[in-house]
């Protein structure tokens, strides 16, 4: 046998291991892939999207620390669904999570490969990106972009790593973390004395008629770069001390990653400008980096190679973070009978959730095919639905258990809960109306997975009842019979 089911996960994480894997899931792609989106949408007012975006994530984030520290469970959000609402409403919740992290991991495998390529264009090791065509796969007669294929190795790799060791992935994580944080604030630091930012003008701050409501919609579209703090509880049960550690891990991750954020952006419209932002796109922080940090720099050469640089550390991170959740996603639905039993196994030798890490791998390798764009869109619609029942979660909890031991509670209580429900649900409804204009591909594949959801919840329920009956003792015949 591969696996045992009377093993449980082993605490192997710290606060710090526990801070970073929500750091290094927030301070990921999105902070170069989104910041030239928000801009071409809200205009300098993209600024004000990450910050309204933070504040509206931070409500949420109070209902997870709440629940984690009253619920020690692996699964973040899912586990706490579990313990409040009926099984249909969970296992919705899981599957929905689950579905989230994965794509979230396949956009970030997609970011990582051109910039591995920009990286090693830098150094003269390969040509530019869009010069490099596919690469024949050996014993096979088909080809495979370049991109692609980075993808795929980036995310074996990591699930290699992960299916491996807890503590190694934790580890690696908080290495990575640091690294990236590290060239980001070097960034900040150039940028805010380069003369470019000294005559920085932010105003008019809305630019057009109606051009604050561009806010809702960028805020919609950029949401996922704040998912990252919740992925902290899906591993509260290798987490030391977790009542404790659990909420200080969510607020130190939350309140550092929005001053990062906040920052960058800032720096990056004060020197490139809106408009030079938003044309920039996927390489606008690499374009506002050139644009005022000196050149000859040892070893790194340049401001634009330190920001691609940056970029493979961050989406490596935030790679590695979802690779993490989205196991312990599927280990805790595996462990409560809503997947099968084996998916809910620890791995008698690494003491990992061996088969939840390779299950989770296979679709997270499968959705790498689907356009960038798609995939954030597809993550922020989830993660905005299931923030909306964790928040839902911590008002039905607080009614029904009022003495359920709780080391740390929502502050002003109910009304950060209320406001997250709020909130969440109107982002939700402007992303929804927004891709069904400009992506339906996204929004028809998120119908899918939830009626496909909907199809396995009723055929893993028959199985549950035919191996129920077929385990039920044979009655022993009377003598007298």
């Amino acid at each position: 046998m591969s696996s045992r089911g009377d093993r449980e996960p082993s605490a192997e994480l710290g606060l710090v291991d526990a801070t970073m894997i929500g750091m290094g899931a927030m301070i990921g792609a999105g902070i170069f892939v989104l910041t030239g989106l928000a801009a071409e949408i809200a205009g300098p007012a993209a600024v004000l999207v990450f910050v309204l975006n933070g504040v509206v994530t931070a409500f949420t984030g109070l209902s997870y620390a709440e629940l984690a520290a009253a619920i020690p469970k692996s699964g973040g959000g899912y586990a706490f669904v579990r313990e409040t609402f009926d099984d249909l409403a969970s296992f919705i919740m899981g599957w929905m999570l689950w579905f989230a992290y994965m794509i979230a991991g396949a956009l970030y495998a997609l970011g990582f490969a051109p910039n591995f390529i920009e990286l090693l264009h830098v150094y003269g090791v390969t040509p530019p990106p869009d010069e490099i065509g596919a690469v024949a796969v050996p014993g096979l007669d088909v080809e495979i972009g370049a991109g692609l294929l980075l993808a795929v190795v980036a995310i074996a790799g990591l699930v290699g790593l992960n299916a491996a060791s807890t503590a190694a992935s934790g580890s690696v994580e908080t290495v990575f973390t640091v690294v990236k944080v590290s060239i980001l604030g070097v960034f900040v630091a150039f940028g805010a004395f380069s003369p470019a930012f000294s005559s920085a003008e932010f105003q008019p701050l809305f630019t057009g008629d109606g051009a604050a409501f561009g806010l809702l919609p960028a805020m919609g579209l950029t949401f996922i770069a704040f998912e990252g703090y919740d992925l902290i509880t899906t591993v509260t049960e290798e987490v030391e001390n977790p009542r404790e550690n659990i909420p200080k891990a969510i607020f130190v991750s939350l309140a550092a990653t929005v001053v990062v954020y906040i920052a960058v952006v800032t720096i990056a419209v004060g020197t490139l400008g809106a408009s030079g932002l938003a044309a920039a796109g996927e390489a606008g922080i690499a374009r506002a980096a050139t644009s005022f940090m000196p050149t000859g720099l040892p070893v790194i050469r340049n401001g634009g190679a330190l920001i691609v640089f940056g970029a493979v550390f961050s989406t490596l991170t935030a790679l590695n973070a979802v690779v993490i959740a989205s196991s312990r996603v599927a280990f805790s639905m595996g462990r409560e009978g809503q997947l099968l039993p084996s998916v809910g196994r620890i791995h008698y030798r690494f003491g990992t959730p061996f088969a939840a890490v390779l299950l989770s791998a296979v679709v997270m390798l499968g959705s790498v095919v689907l356009p960038t764009r798609s995939a954030g869109n597809m993550s922020s619609l989830f993660f905005l639905l299931s923030f909306v029942a964790v928040n839902a979660a911590t008002i039905k909890l607080r009614r029904e258990r009022p003495r359920m031991n709780r080391p740390y509670e929502v502050p002003f209580y109910p009304l950060p809960p209320l406001l997250g429900i709020g909130l969440n649900l109107l982002l939700t409804v402007v992303l929804v109306v927004y891709l069904v204009r400009t992506d339906p591909l996204a929004l028809g594949l998120s119908v899918g997975w939830i009626v496909a959801g909907g199809a396995a919840y009723l055929g893993l329920n028959r199985l549950r009842r035919a191996r129920s009956v077929g385990e039920e003792p044979t009655p022993t015949p009377r003598e007298d019979d």
